[in-house]
């Protein structure tokens, strides 16, 4: 890897477009290194996970509506939308913001977490997309995948938008449009357009995931996927974008990110602050293997929450009676604290009417929810009824969180055996006892007790979909795509999950 130094310039400067970060961006994804057998792999067990959590959130809600906000864009041989036939196609950005939806609803796919956070799994929807409306091949797709995933995970390495409010698809947009250009094998130009453009739309702000959390939170990263395929589709036109979009003096980091100092953004001074990002990126001819360091959940929660949970079913095996706890106190990292915990200061994560969405930020409902119950279900431990249970929202009200600076130091670590993500939990009882435990990383995680395999994204993806598809259909989605490197030109269609004549909802009446 090499590491690449980003910071403002203002505009006398005239930084060339070789040093500039979108650029380089774009030197990554027209680079045609071959991609490694096992993260060929990890690319289509990542592909089984998407489908796992899109059709087991076919008919909630947002899902619906994103669908048939999509229905209204057909478009022959276009792409595929979740659990319509395969043989109907449409444009492939309404089909990417249908499929991102459905893929996000539950949030229980796959998470890269550092200085930022970030879902890559939500790369496949539009690079598929665009995969199966451009008639491109299994290989082709598994390039596209490899560079979404490498430049999205290497931003979130290297730049914190959560400091600044600014919501994780800002590095998501830019990694799709690069992954799309790499699937295509675009020239580095366009595809360094396209990056510039996919940016500079996509920036939104964090409060999609904080206090009252709406359904936007699903809609989110589906609109990052359809904003980056429109930016692509206007660079392959000969379209430019504002420039340099990391680095200019109105730019992004400008404007948004560290950049300049507070003086300076309200007219007192002309100063740059001296921060440089030092943003990782594959050199030429360097395999993109950046999915490898990336894991899935086991359980439908934010994904700090997931060592906790399996905390939770440990710890309650040691407990008689949970009317006995006193209080609860979890020693956790910065991140978890402010996100989901106490420290948020978000009076909705203890409040019983709360959201699904809000409730899986709130990890003192989750524990609760997990100590009581000895198992996590997407739909069951989310329940209004379950929410509101008197004896849940007693044990929920004794829980808080506090940061601890070594689980902090442990989340942010660069040292792969070191990372973690979980916490130490403190039970108190009213007889003065206390029970303690703690776990670093998820079951599921690389490192965990039980690491996800190709056999565990299969078992996923056949509970998920229990009851939902028929067992012919789940099993020619998985053959199909298992022998994902060798579909042909115009196969890829075939990568798509059908629900039974009858059985989708539909989706109130709007403009489309």
């Amino acid at each position: 890897m090499q590491m690449h130094p980003v910071k403002l310039h203002p505009s006398k400067a005239m930084l060339p477009r070789e040093e500039q970060l979108a650029w380089k961006i774009a030197g990554v994804a027209a680079d045609k290194v071959a991609v490694q057998k096992d993260v060929q792999e990890m690319i289509i067990n990542r592909i089984i996970d998407n489908a796992s959590v899109a059709i087991a959130a076919i008919n909630r809600r947002p899902v619906v509506s994103a669908r048939a906000m999509a229905l209204g864009h057909p478009r022959k041989g276009g792409a595929t939308i979740f659990g319509l036939s395969n043989a109907k196609g449409f444009s492939p950005e309404w089909a990417a913001w249908a499929n991102g939806t459905a893929v996000r609803e539950l949030d229980m796919h796959d998470t890269f977490l550092a200085a930022d956070y970030s879902h890559p799994g939500d790369n496949i929807p539009p690079i598929l997309a665009v995969a199966q409306t451009m008639e491109k091949s299994g290989r082709d797709l598994i390039r596209g995948l490899a560079t979404g995933y490498e430049i999205q995970i290497d931003l979130v390495r290297a730049i914190c938008l959560h400091e600044h409010r600014v919501d994780h698809i800002a590095h998501l947009c830019p990694s799709a449009a690069a992954g799309i250009g790499a699937l295509l094998g675009l020239k580095q130009e366009v595809i360094f357009q396209a990056v510039q453009q996919a940016l500079h739309v996509s920036v939104s702000f964090r409060q999609s995931r904080k206090g009252e959390i709406s359904s936007w939170k699903a809609f989110a990263p589906a609109h990052a996927g359809k904003l980056a395929v429109e930016a692509v589709d206007r660079a392959m036109r000969g379209e430019g974008a504002p420039s340099p979009i990391y680095e200019g003096e109105d730019s992004v980091i400008g404007w948004v990110l560290s950049g300049r100092t507070e003086a300076d953004k309200h007219g007192r001074a002309a100063a740059y602050e001296p921060v440089y990002y030092q943003v990782p990126l594959p050199g030429p001819g360097e395999a993109k293997r950046a999915i490898m360091d990336s894991y899935t959940k086991e359980h439908s929660a934010e994904y700090q929450s997931q060592a906790l949970i399996d905390l939770a079913f440990r710890m309650r095996e040691q407990i008689q009676d949970l009317e006995d706890i006193e209080r609860i106190v979890i020693h956790t990292s910065h991140h978890t604290h402010y996100v989901i915990g106490t420290g948020a200061n978000d009076p909705q994560k203890m409040d019983p009417k709360a959201s699904r969405e809000t409730l899986d930020h709130s990890i003192m409902y989750i524990f609760a929810v997990a100590l009581q119950d000895g198992r996590w279900h997407h739909v069951d431990s989310y329940a209004p009824r379950r929410a509101g249970r008197a004896d849940t929202v007693r044990l929920w009200h004794k829980i808080e969180t506090t940061e601890d600076p070594e689980w902090t130091r442990k989340y942010h670590s660069r040292d792969p055996e070191e990372l973690a993500f979980g916490g130490r939990v403190e039970i108190f009882f009213k007889d003065g006892t206390r029970l303690v435990d703690e776990l670093g990383v998820a079951n599921a995680h690389p490192n965990g007790a039980r690491p996800f395999g190709r056999e565990d994204y299969i078992n996923k993806f056949r509970t998920l979909t229990d009851g939902i598809i028929s067992a012919r259909e789940a099993n020619r989605f998985l053959e199909v795509v298992q022998d994902l490197p060798r579909l042909q030109a115009g196969e890829l269609h075939l990568v798509n999950v059908a629900l039974p004549a009858g059985t989708l909802t539909e989706g109130k009446p709007g403009i489309f």
